[in-house]
């Protein structure tokens, strides 16, 4: 009758067995490896230890049944072996998450259920990087990590910023092993696009020792990335209004002439929330006379960007239990950004500029029932190249103790102090080249929202003596930040009674950041890019492999290979009177101080109705921030001005959890939480960009000093129904009532003397964006999760498994109406930004014997993902066309310590399009904008573990 152990599939690295009480309050550590217990032939019980692939998506499933809150986890094999390189791209397949921007081979923007701001914590520790308030996850690598926790709410012992949730990642340490363990992996990774092939490399030594002072372990984990990477993107230019081929008279137009917006919008108003009308017959009073006009874009853009990045990390942790109930953690975390690129910048006007045919109506064709041009033949159009180059640094530290000790039978204390520092650094240097005017042939969506476009004459795009060296824009930034934060909690709790537990706790967080900011250009200078001796000209090919009909590769100026100092100082000789230095300073425009102190109480309890377990837990949380912040005028050599604020607020939580019967539960949450406003947001320096699309203004943004919390109340109802060993059905409902959210409001002023180059973008004439605390919002919604192992497959089925999951989202939030002046006139309602109404996963899962292996694809319906500035004639509601990915794993484990893995992303090579609507108006056929390739990769490697 003893226990039996039945190993299914690869003997794993870790043995261990899940062991968490049915009301813990923390998320219990999941293994690689699930202990189950079910019935033998002779009926007593026998172990199964279910490894691979199937162990970390029952273990996740298990993080969710044990914990108070609802929570959906990737354990440690979901982040190893599926095929992500962060942890971004990981948590794509949770429930609720919908990840965007694949550009560069990787996914780098995540939401919950809709909500862009998850709050980021490292082992519990709130995380940045450098003057921001969150952590960009990509930049951890997927190797590091033991266990990733998506909290969707939160009890009052959490931290209360982050209206989307939480996300807590959790990395290894030493006493997690039982003795001296070695693992790792190393990939190569082919870039499609690039046509390239990557390292990928992670290298974990962990060892334990049981001395005469207790037991000590020591554990360094490392890893190291690399990428090379091509973007491409296709995009046809905004709309703006042009003359019919026969101007009203007394219109002073002539035929298919582009009306700009006069002085004082007199002509047309830019920026309207549906665009000008696309009726046929539509006008304009254009000097006191209805003028009927036609929409078409005025412009076909070309970027073909090259770029590098790197990745280190180190984990490395010291830990001492000196006996049973208390352990020591010392430990630091390092991450390393390393990006540089160069674009390859397209540009060419599509507007007429004095060369018509003799019959202009012949010159272009309608979308049929508009006033929209599809496409037309336009002589004699103006455009330039740009040679970019960017490069991005980032170096982040966090240094760490912790203490956690058993008190009394009952009792538990952790004290927890943490130091973070993180620097980012920043750098743009771009020539633009000039070429004469050339004829254009361009149909805006030749199909499937691509553009198609050719030239008259075509050599021109790669002959160097054909462009002349134009604007220089040379920038950079440097952001750095550090906090100091302090923990303590402790606990106490019984068996039986109604109050099982009481907890209590404050923190202290002391935060430090700082922008600096340089800035400078010049105007042409006049010689030919062949004539040009401070770099070699670059020429690109294969641009959009065929995919559509437009020029494949263009000449241009490459700041790669130059002196980048020698090029200044012919920029400076070639126009004395400009402020135009080799060597350039920074000046700091922002610097903030934020203090925040929070103290929480919660208390467990538990009561049986109907003889089944009723159990509640209620607590509140108070937070005080006192903010100082120092901000610093660039249009006024940075004279300083202060500014100081301070709140508080309260913040209560309540959970209840039923279990109806041993399989199935019902989960109860309400909470309040906070979303702070980014740093960024609070600085009131204009940053300015000139008149280039020559609208007659240019454009800027803003902070805005008295920004406020956002807050959110929270409901949460969850029924979860385990009905069978591995497999689960559960379904939440949940909703968010937001205030004070913060939405862009865009303003004209008149900023003189400022500090843009003088050439001839320059203007004094602006749209200022600026975010205010002007919309409230709720988001409801329904997630859908399904994870099945059948247990009844024959032979080689065995190990076929099913986990998906669908979140339904509905949003509405008040967007304000202004004047020219800035005031709100009134307001209108808009989806949420960057909400899909309909998002699902799905993975296929096999595991036996040697051979584990994941398909898995994943889907959001398309979303609202900005609105533009308003400066052009189309919809300023900026939308992205539905997404998706498709990625294969495989591993075949050669033996017990070592396995071949296979990874492929995106095999169907999906893209990225995004098109104008706003309202009823806009569509992605007759308003498409851009469509960005997206990589497919292929990954090979090995990994290793020997303990």
């Amino acid at each position: 009758m003893g226990l039996k152990p039945i190993v299914l599939g690869s003997v794993s690295v870790i043995a261990l067995t899940l062991a968490a009480p049915a009301f813990a309050q923390a998320v219990p550590t999941t293994p690689q490896d699930r202990v189950e217990t079910a019935p033998d032939a002779e009926g007593g019980d026998q172990d199964i230890i279910v490894t691979g692939v199937r162990a970390s998506i029952v273990g996740a499933l298990n993080v969710r049944k044990n914990s108070i809150q609802i929570v959906d986890s990737i354990v440690s094999e979901d982040v190893g072996k599926l095929p992500d390189n962060n942890v971004v791209e990981a948590l794509q397949r949770v429930t609720g998450i919908q990840v965007t921007d694949r550009a560069g081979g990787e996914a780098a923007t995540i939401t919950i259920r809709g909500l862009t701001d998850p709050l980021t914590t490292l082992n519990g520790r709130n995380i940045f990087t450098a003057a921001g308030t969150s952590f960009a996850l990509q930049d951890i690598s997927a190797n590091l990590v033991k266990q990733v926790d998506v909290y969707k709410t939160r009890s009052a012992d959490q931290l209360e910023t982050g209206l989307a949730g939480q996300i807590d990642v959790q990395t290894r340490r030493p006493l997690d092993f039982e003795g001296l363990t070695v693992s790792g992996l190393a990939r190569g990774i082919y870039s499609e696009l690039a046509d390239k092939a990557n390292p990928n490399a992670a290298l974990l030594v962990s060892n334990r020792w049981s001395t005469g002072i207790g037991d000590i372990g020591f554990l360094v984990n490392g890893s190291y990335t690399r990428a090379e990477f091509r973007n491409q993107n296709l995009q046809a230019g905004a709309m703006v209004p042009f003359a019919t081929e026969n101007p009203t008279v007394g219109s002073g137009l002539t035929p298919l002439q582009r009306i700009f917006p006069g002085a004082t919008n007199q002509n047309w108003t830019p920026g309207l929330d549906a665009g000008l009308p696309t009726t046929p017959g539509s006008t304009l009073n254009i000097n006191g006379v209805n003028t009927p006009y036609y929409l078409s874009r005025d412009a076909v853009i070309a970027s073909d960007l090259y770029g590098k990045r790197e990745r280190r990390a180190v984990n490395a942790a010291l830990q001492w239990a000196p006996n049973d109930s208390s352990v020591y953690t010392a430990e630091v975390f390092y991450t390393g950004f390393k990006g540089s690129t160069f674009n390859s910048l397209n540009f060419s006007f599509v507007d007429w500029w004095g060369s018509l045919p003799a019959n202009p109506g012949t010159s272009f064709e309608l979308y049929d029932g508009t006033n929209i041009i599809k496409s037309r033949r336009v002589g004699a159009v103006a455009g330039f190249n740009s040679g970019d180059t960017a490069t991005n640094k980032t170096d982040s530290y966090v240094y760490a103790l912790n203490a956690k000790w058993d008190v009394a039978e009952r009792g538990k204390i952790s004290a927890d102090i943490a130091y973070q520092d993180s620097k980012n650094e920043t750098s743009f240097f771009a020539i633009r080249t000039d070429r004469a005017p050339l004829d254009i042939d361009v149909d805006f969506n030749a199909g499937g929202g691509l553009p198609s476009y050719s030239f008259g004459n075509q050599g021109v795009l790669t002959d160097a003596t054909a462009w002349t060296i134009g604007n220089l824009f040379d920038s950079g930034t440097k952001n750095t930040g550090s906090a100091l934060t302090m923990m303590l909690d402790g606990e106490y709790g019984w068996d039986d009674g109604f109050l099982r537990r009481v907890k209590a706790g404050f923190r202290y967080d002391d935060r430090k950041a700082d922008t600096y900011v340089r800035d400078q250009g010049a105007g042409s200078l006049g010689t030919t890019l062949a004539e040009f001796g401070a770099g070699t000209p670059f020429t690109n090919s294969g641009f959009f492999d065929g995919r559509a009909d437009i020029p494949t590769s263009w000449v241009l100026a490459d700041p790669r290979s130059m002196d980048t100092d020698a090029v200044r100082t012919l920029y400076r000789a070639n126009a004395p009177g400009l402020l135009l230095s080799n060597e350039m300073s920074f000046g700091r425009v922002f610097s903030i101080n934020e203090q925040n102190l929070a103290a929480y109480a919660l208390a467990d309890g538990e009561v049986e109705i109907f003889g089944r377990p009723l159990q509640l837990q209620a607590g509140v949380r108070y937070v005080a921030i006192n903010t100082d912040y120092d901000y610093f005028d660039r249009g006024a050599n940075f004279a300083r001005t202060g500014v100081s604020s301070a709140s508080e607020k309260w913040l209560p939580s309540f959970t209840a959890r039923f279990a109806v019967t041993d399989n199935l539960r019902i989960r109860f949450n309400y909470g309040e939480t906070l979303r702070r406003p980014n740093f960024g947001d609070l600085n009131p320096n204009p940053v300015l960009t000139g008149d280039l699309s020559r609208i007659g203004f240019g454009s800027g943004t803003s902070g805005t000093a008295n920004l406020t919390p956002t807050h959110s109340k929270n409901f949460d109802l969850a029924v979860e129904w385990y009905f069978e060993r591995n497999s689960a059905i559960y379904a939440t409902a949940f909703r968010r009532e937001i205030d004070g959210l913060v939405v862009p409001l865009t303003v004209r002023e008149v900023i003189p003397n400022n500090y843009l180059p003088r050439n001839e973008t320059y203007t004094e004439s602006f749209n200022i964006t600026r975010p205010v605390n002007a919309s409230d919002g709720v988001l409801k919604g329904v997630e859908l999760g399904l994870t099945y192992f059948p247990g009844y497959l024959p032979g080689p089925l065995k190990g076929l498994g099913f986990t998906g999951s669908a979140t339904i989202l509905d949003s509405e939030q008040t967007i304000p109406l202004t004047n020219s002046a800035g005031q709100i006139t009134g307001e209108t309602k808009s989806a949420f930004f960057g909400v899909s109404k309909l998002s699902y996963n799905t993975t296929l899962a096999y595991d036996n014997g040697p051979i584990g292996a994941r398909l898995s694809y994943v889907w959001r319906k398309g979303f609202l993902q900005s609105n533009e500035a308003r400066s052009f004639a189309n919809p300023i509601g900026f939308w992205r066309a539905p997404e998706k990915s498709l990625d294969f794993q495989l591993t075949l484990n050669v033996n017990e310590d070592i396995g071949v893995t296979f990874d492929a992303v995106n095999l169907t090579k999906a893209t990225q399009q995004n098109y104008y609507k706003f309202g009823d108006v806009g569509n992605p056929e007759q308003f498409n904008s851009s469509t960005l390739l997206i990589d497919r990769t292929f990954a090979l490697g090995v990994r290793f573990k020997f303990d």
